[in-house]
């Protein structure tokens, strides 16, 4: 059994049996005939995933290890908000009539932000040549400007041990232009050194205000940690820990079900990752650079109905 297994069979044996329904209450999600979509939930699960043990995917059904990748690499490298950059159509529900989910995700990470802690000779340390791609100098305030990702890269590279390297999506000044309120909001990084060997180690907490436990829950840990992986591997760290903390933790009365069906599977050992050891740059990695090894899983679970 992997620990990913070990931890979603606890945590929603937890929510089923000690949770609070939402049935008969006032609600926003509903399914796609129009019947309001309650849940049984539970309020701030907390899991630790150590990534330099095994990687977190569950086994009792097949993660698509791929297309979580490729929705991660749409928000955090091409900073996108558009549906018709993303290789799948699990954003189709939330898309406008220009095919954009509005202000959220990947627009968020898009958006250039003063910083009086960066400076020229600390760029060219991240960057190189081509650091001018990454920043813009503004003469007026004399300081340079650079969005959230570029921001985390920067401090990896110049300043690992700041306690202050974090992402945020939840702008408040723009909810009103998103078409769907972030779940997976916020990411903060910590470097640590290893006792042994000195080397640089990279740990990552996930805040997620809200998380489907069967639809969700193990997308956004496997695709969070291979963005961990990512990180580490172009600042030439190591993984360590990967936390997830989610606010509300819910599981959908038609889900119900299936996830009693699901948890009763036979369970098999988690895989290895492979990640190309040639890719030096974040921006250079793409969905094929990520494998998962003898991954062996129990049938996938197809036609889940997802509530909107």
């Amino acid at each position: 059994m992997s620990r990913a297994d070990e931890l979603f069979i606890e945590n929603v044996k937890d929510i089923l049996e000690n949770g609070t329904s939402t049935e008969g209450e006032k609600v926003r999600p509903h399914w796609p005939d129009g019947t309001s979509a309650y849940t049984i939930k539970k309020f701030g699960l907390i899991n630790r995933y150590d990534l330099s043990k095994e990687f977190p995917a569950i086994t009792l059904r097949r993660t698509a290890i791929k297309s979580c990748t490729n929705e991660m690499l749409w928000i955090w490298q091409k900073k996108s908000n558009d549906i018709h950059n993303l290789k799948s159509s699990i954003w189709d529900e939330w898309a406008d009539e220009e095919g954009t989910i509005g202000k959220a995700y990947g627009y968020q990470m898009s958006v250039k932000h003063h910083f009086k802690d960066v400076n020229e000779e600390g760029l060219k340390n991240a960057f190189g040549d081509r650091y001018l791609e990454h920043a813009i100098f503004d003469e007026d305030r004399q300081q340079w400007t650079m969005d959230q990702v570029d921001k985390v890269i920067y401090d990896l590279k110049n300043q690992p041990f700041s306690r202050r390297i974090l992402t945020s999506m939840y702008a408040f000044n723009d909810l009103a232009e998103m078409n769907l309120y972030p779940c997976a909001y916020s990411m903060t990084f910590n470097v640590t050194a290893d006792k042994e060997t000195g080397k640089l180690t990279l740990n990552a907490i996930l805040n997620q205000r809200s998380q489907d436990m069967l639809t969700a829950n193990n997308w956004n840990v496997a695709q969070y940690s291979v963005l961990v992986h990512m990180l580490a591997q172009v600042c030439d760290m190591q993984v360590g820990e990967f936390v997830h903390v989610i606010g509300d933790a819910h599981i959908y009365d038609r889900h119900i079900p299936i996830i009693k069906e699901m948890i009763e599977r036979p369970t098999h050992p988690a895989p290895k990752l492979w990640i190309n050891p040639e890719i030096k740059d974040f921006y250079d990695f793409t969905e094929d650079d990520i494998k998962l090894i003898d991954y062996e899983t129990e049938p996938q679970i197809r036609d889940i109905p997802v509530a909107i």
